[in-house]
């Protein structure tokens, strides 16, 4: 099943009900539009520097990120020794995908949203928000690495898509 778009009333209540490690998480994906996968890698050393280079897991593509210190601050308060988002049983690995996307079904649920809410509807949040910023599409490609912009189109006009799929519905 796809990702749907989260509406902004609806992200709220589900970050406010995730655990506060996952809810860091995804709101460093909402903050970057990093895939939750190249959110959970990040590493103790990089987040020091608030400025820093990602290489993107799916893609290989690099992608130069930079934190507020507000969220590098809470991010280095909760971090393990040498990631971000350790693992709860062994710090020399990393929280998985799974266990961030399971939190948020999780939490969807007791809202009983329609939408599917997953790690990736909070990437379409990040898409759409830059879109209604600058009304640059090309602007959107570019911060999300994205090759074609018709993939591009579909994330950053994610809540129109999404309201028109619920109304038919």
């Amino acid at each position: 099943m796809r990702a749907d778009y989260i509406w902004k009333e609806s992200l709220g209540h589900v970050l406010a009900a995730l655990t506060p490690a996952n809810r860091l998480a995804c709101e460093v994906s909402l903050a970057t539009g990093l895939r939750i996968s190249d959110v959970l890698v990040l590493t103790v050393e990089q987040v020091r520097q608030q400025r820093f280079t990602v290489r993107e897991r799916k893609t290989g593509k690099t992608r130069r990120i930079r934190l507020s210190d507000e969220l590098c601050e809470r991010l280095l308060q909760q971090a393990g020794a040498i990631y971000v988002f350790p693992a709860r049983c062994d710090g020399r690995k990393t929280r998985s995908r799974q266990a961030v996307y399971r939190d948020l079904r999780r939490a969807a649920k007791a809202f009983r949203l329609a939408e599917h809410v997953s790690p990736h509807s909070l990437r379409k949040y990040y898409a759409v928000e830059q879109f209604h910023r600058s009304g640059d599409m090309r602007k959107v490609q570019q911060l999300l690495r994205h090759t074609d912009e018709a993939v591009t189109a579909i994330y950053a006009l994610a809540d129109q898509l999404t309201a028109r799929r619920l109304r038919r519905s």
